[in-house]
């Protein structure tokens, strides 16, 4: 996809009321620090539209990036951040579940997972959580420049087998360094916005 142009379109927090939106959405989900910003500026070609932290947790919102005025890219609160409150959190998991349930628009959600460690007990609840509410998550599993090219099958099954995904579930090594990864997300996307 050629993108012709992007931009933060609504940010809502946990009061606010989501967007009735006309063109589809494809939501990103995963823990603080997973990537989920590195990975939606390597898809649109931006150095920082969708701000990286060296702080986790810093998404507190869910930011729906409007683009090529064809389809939204929406960035879900990361979870799982110790430094913040349980009751925070617990109101990022109602706005993240609330969003699921009731966006008419949403085609796809794509869950990010460091593909160095095993998937943690929030990763495992999260998948559990988006399949619950109707969806197939697509598995990205990012850093993948982190680790050697032998490891990469192996850990990709360690994923699958701690989220116990199901069969057919599409898995998407990524590198926020190299962009390797890149066409096949947009594949999925493109396919999903079609259908």
């Amino acid at each position: 996809m050629i993108i012709k142009s992007v931009e933060l379109e609504t940010v809502c927090g946990i009061t606010s009321k989501l967007p009735d939106n006309e063109m589809p959405e494809i939501a990103f989900a995963g823990k603080s620090n997973v990537g989920k910003s590195s990975l939606i500026n390597g898809l649109i070609n931006r150095k920082s539209l969708a701000r990286t932290s060296s702080q986790p947790g810093k998404t507190q919102t869910i930011n729906f990036y409007n683009v090529n005025k064809n389809l939204y890219f929406v960035d879900l609160p990361g979870y799982g951040y110790a430094k913040v409150s349980k009751s925070v959190q617990e109101k990022w998991g109602d706005m993240i579940e609330r969003y699921l349930r009731t966006s008419k628009q949403l085609k796809a959600v794509f869950l990010l997972i460091d593909i160095r460690h095993e998937p943690s007990a929030n990763d495992k609840a999260m998948y559990d959580w988006i399949v619950y509410n109707g969806y197939n998550p697509i598995i990205i599993a990012t850093k993948m420049d982190k680790i050697k090219r032998s490891q990469l099958q192996k850990n990709i099954s360690i994923i699958k087998k701690g989220l116990e995904v199901q069969p057919g579930t599409i898995v998407i090594p990524y590198s926020a360094m190299t962009k390797q990864g890149r066409d096949e997300v947009w594949e999925v996307i493109n396919a999903s916005v079609i259908s």
